[in-house]
């Protein structure tokens, strides 16, 4: 029986280390920069408009969002890599995110997200190399595919499925507007689940 994602809550958001749930349930995350489209992923997998609160100023999500779906935590990470925010600010994020990852919890899957128009940045590739150095299940998923024309966005996924981190790594492209890719997320987290 699949996941009933009509039934999601948004439970909290956790600004720090020791408010994170211990109960050890099944974690989904979604990773990525800022404004790379992770609230408006969440909102079309959960089939709600403005459930995942999408910022109006990049860099705005400091805390983790803990949402809940048939007992399994689905995790909006906050997003980093955003120029305008204070570089004491961003190590707090990579404070918060590393505890995170390093607790013990049963992180099944976590979806990294890449904007389909800058493709893997160097902060994206740090996460990835994260993610592998601590075996992180992973997928990659590519956002705002419908920004770009066809031959751009086959370039683009080229590109992303050409990276020397990416071998062996499924590769999602996704558009909330088409509603593309949400299909494959969900049949990605059954097999997770």
């Amino acid at each position: 029986m699949g996941i009933n994602y009509n039934l999601a809550k948004f439970l909290y958001s956790v600004a720090s280390f020791d408010k994170l749930p211990g109960d050890g349930r099944a974690e989904i995350c979604f990773s990525g920069r800022s404004n790379v489209g992770k609230s408006s992923l969440l909102n079309k997998i959960f089939n709600r408009k403005n459930f995942a609160r999408v910022s109006s100023k990049p860099g705005k999500t400091v805390t983790i969002n803990y949402f809940s779906v048939n007992d399994i935590y689905f995790v909006d990470l906050p997003g980093y890599g955003y120029a305008k925010i204070s570089s004491e600010t961003e190590e707090g994020y990579s404070d918060l995110i590393e505890k995170y990852f390093n607790s013990g919890r049963n992180i099944k899957l976590v979806f990294q997200l890449i904007d389909s128009r800058r493709g893997i940045t160097d902060s994206d590739a740090d996460m990835i190399k994260f993610m592998q150095y601590h075996g992180i299940n992973f997928a990659i998923v590519i956002t705002k595919c419908d920004k770009l024309n066809k031959t751009e966005l086959e370039n683009a996924i080229n590109s992303v499925k050409n990276h020397p981190l990416i071998k062996g790594v499924d590769v999602i492209a996704t558009s909330c507007v088409k509603t593309q890719g949400i299909e494959q997320i969900k049949q990605k987290i059954d097999r997770y689940i």
